[in-house]
């Protein structure tokens, strides 16, 4: 079973819809969408393992521009 995880995700002002098309085409992202709400976009991460997980936000999602801030949800 593999390891998934919400990822809530704060946009700069005017850069949600680059943030959206980055990562729709990033490996492991399995759905994106704009939200209402505190939060501008919602992202599922799944991998073999947490760490996978970890590693696809920490050095993917972390590091495409336009990302203020991001909250990540494991599923338990």
């Amino acid at each position: 079973m593999n390891a998934r995880a919400f990822v809530l995700v704060e946009t700069a002002v005017g850069k949600t819809k680059a943030v959206v098309t980055s990562l729709k085409k990033m490996e492991g992202v399995t759905s994106v969408d704009t939200v209402t709400g505190p939060y501008d976009v919602i992202a599922i991460v799944e991998a073999g393992t947490l760490n996978d997980v970890g590693d696809i936000i920490t050095s993917r999602i972390h590091t495409i521009d336009g990302i203020a801030r991001t909250v990540t949800c494991l599923v338990v």
